[in-house]
């Protein structure tokens, strides 16, 4: 990569970028530095590790350069009485993983893969397993330093310019560029994971379980299948977690190994209906202990085991749709969508559901009080008809898409479903009136 002076820049020859799905893939390059204040005083984004499924972490039309955060990834201070750690943008949690789970801390709240870096964290408010118990990751983050549109460097907390600061948790980077994050760790048990396993035969029975397992598990997932129809809609797999107690741990430190790689891009449709519904079927049945100590990584983050794993996908790419739906619909508003979604092929071997709790504290946070939906979907000609489709339901049951995995909302869909984007836009406007920090999304969605 050459150097220019203390930065890099990536530059390699097709000068392209892209989201985790591959869609789209626009023109531009990052550049890169250890010194991210340098980096960030005359470009409009700010992108992390890439792992926005869409267009969120990719310049606008007409932009090229962004400044890439992830060589500015130092611990800058680590308070070991009470957890406070403060931290460049550029920090992953696979760092964060080897440096500090070994001394009994996690980050309160993790998302689905741990290369994401802390910034990421904060610009899509992430959510996990435990948000109906630890709700997003904004609400443990106590400050943060950003570079806003004018230049200035702003420090902000829910005490000092608590507009901006909560415009930030979830504003997908749109009120500046996020230089250093302060934000509280978890105190664990031990470094491994007590896990339950329970196949439900349908979803009525899955939304059963899954409220019931809320009230004394902190952390709850399930993979269902999404292509089976009649009596057997929406079975599935649900686990149920919490970090193992010292005398349940297994001995020694569950280390990281290394990923399998994906070494080639698969051909289109490899992922089509009747693949889906082979996996989907052997997946279901197979058998599981129903009580047992897990590493944590494979149970934060499963995919992760394989490297470069969107490229099963093929050329073409894919986009990951997830929604919540509020929990005044029920397990019918549940049931609704995925009979939309059967009707209209949605074929994904990864499905997942999660119980939410209430509402953050951010602008633009995702989650609400009820049921999240996750899907892959590989790109085909209908693609866009059917994430159409599934954001017309979404907005009559009164929920709300993610912003962090869209690529194929239309504008108007997203203010329909989106109380919250008048007052955000306004704290946007405050701070940027000249609207340059801006994204492909942000263009896409908001016009600027």
């Amino acid at each position: 990569m050459p150097q220019l002076g203390a930065v890099a820049v990536n530059t390699n020859t097709t000068h392209r970028l892209s989201g985790w799905g591959r869609v789209p893939i626009v023109p531009g390059y990052e550049v890169r530095s250890e010194n991210l204040d340098a980096i960030t005083r005359d470009v409009p984004l700010t992108r992390g590790l890439g792992r926005a499924y869409g267009d969120a972490a990719l310049p606008a039309p007409g932009d090229l350069r962004v400044a890439g955060s992830v060589l500015a990834d130092r611990i800058l201070a680590f308070d070991s009485a009470g957890g406070l750690l403060t931290a460049e943008a550029g920090l992953s949690l696979d760092e964060l993983y080897r440096a500090l789970l070994p001394k009994g801390w996690f980050t309160p709240v993790t998302p689905g893969t741990r290369f994401v870096t802390v910034g990421g964290m904060v610009a899509a408010d992430v959510h996990g397993k435990n948000h109906h118990v630890d709700g997003c990751f904004g609400r443990h983050v106590v400050s943060l330093r950003l570079r806003v549109a004018d230049g200035r460097i702003v420090h902000c907390s829910r005490e000092e310019h608590p507009d901006l600061f909560l415009a930030t948790l979830g504003g997908m980077g749109l009120t500046g560029h996020i230089l250093d994050v302060t934000f509280r760790l978890a105190r664990v048990s031990s470094p491994w994971i007590y896990q339950e396993v329970e196949r439900v035969p349908d979803i009525d029975a899955y939304m059963d379980a899954l409220k019931t397992s809320a009230k004394s598990w902190p952390m709850t997932v399930g993979w269902i299948d999404c292509l089976s129809k009649g009596a057997s809609m929406g079975r599935g797999v649900l686990l149920k977690g919490r970090w193992a107690e010292p005398h349940e741990a297994k001995q020694g430190f569950p280390t990281l190994g290394a990923q399998i790689p994906v070494p080639f891009m698969f051909p289109n449709g490899v992922l089509g209906i009747p693949t889906v519904k082979a996996f989907n079927a052997l997946y279901y049945r197979l058998p599981r202990p129903h009580r047992a100590v897990v590493h944590p990584a494979p149970y934060f983050y499963p995919l992760d085991v394989a490297r470069d794993w969107h490229r099963v996908y093929g050329p073409r790419g894919f986009t990951q749709y997830q929604c919540v739906l509020p929990a005044s619909g029920g397990h019918a508003a549940v049931r609704r969508f995925l009979e939309l979604v059967t009707r209209g092929g949605g074929a994904s071997f990864l499905c997942v559901i999660k119980d939410c709790g209430p509402e953050g504290d951010g602008m633009l946070s995702f989650p609400k009080e009820g049921t999240s939906i996750a899907l892959d979907l590989a790109m085909r000609d209908d693609t866009q008809r059917l994430v159409d489709q599934m954001n017309e339901c979404v907005i009559a049951e009164g929920g709300r898409i993610y912003l962090a995995k869209d690529a194929l909302t239309r504008p108007e869909h997203f203010r329909a479903m989106e109380s919250r984007l008048d007052r955000f836009l306004a704290v946007r406007r405050t701070w940027d009136p000249d609207g340059r920090i801006r994204s492909a999304q942000s263009v896409r969605l908001f016009g600027w």
